[in-house]
């Protein structure tokens, strides 16, 4: 049995500042997915695979990618591109220029469904994260945001490119 003395603890404002990390990275996304569930019947994850596609030239990208964007295994990301596909927001092909990739390409509709849903998205992320901060605080956010990100993995994750000013981004996560 391991020594509890010399077990590491978090106490005093460590635990003040995890415990308000870790009350974040639970609340949010279920906010997040409420609204856009209410408002759109899409989940968070759904929007950001929108989102992302919209992003991205030609508004495709390798289902390996668009995994990697949306920090999910490639049978999630099928099934829930599989559910925009019934929708027809979508489209799955192989890769003409490599066989064994697949693409997944938004289509008209999903620009249009991802066009409804952003006004009532924003207007959440601005509510629920950028308007209780000052700008100060906002920018301290995103470098934290980034120096956790960098602990955890060397990549640098999604990017929004410059062509996305008037979408508010999913995750991430997609």
């Amino acid at each position: 049995m391991p020594d509890s003395s010399t077990a590491p603890t978090l106490s005093g404002e460590d635990l003040q500042t995890w415990s308000s990390l870790a009350t974040v990275l639970e609340w949010l996304p279920a906010a997040l997915d409420a609204q856009l569930q209410r408002d759109a019947e899409l989940s968070h994850f759904e929007y950001g695979i929108l989102f992302a596609l919209a992003d991205a030239p030609d508004r495709t990208l390798r289902m390996s990618v668009l995994a990697g964007y949306a920090n999910s295994s490639l049978s999630r990301l099928s099934r829930a591109v599989a559910r925009l596909e019934t929708k027809e927001w979508v489209r799955r092909a192989p890769d003409a220029s490599d066989g064994r990739y697949t693409l997944a390409t938004l289509t008209d509709r999903g620009v249009e469904k991802l066009d409804q849903a952003t006004p009532g998205h924003v207007r959440t992320v601005r509510q629920l994260v950028l308007d209780p901060l000052t700008q100060a605080q906002a920018g301290q956010v995103r470098e934290i945001s980034r120096r956790i990100m960098r602990a955890i993995r060397d990549d640098e994750g999604w990017v929004p490119s410059s062509r996305s000013p008037t979408r508010a981004g999913g995750t991430t996560s997609a």
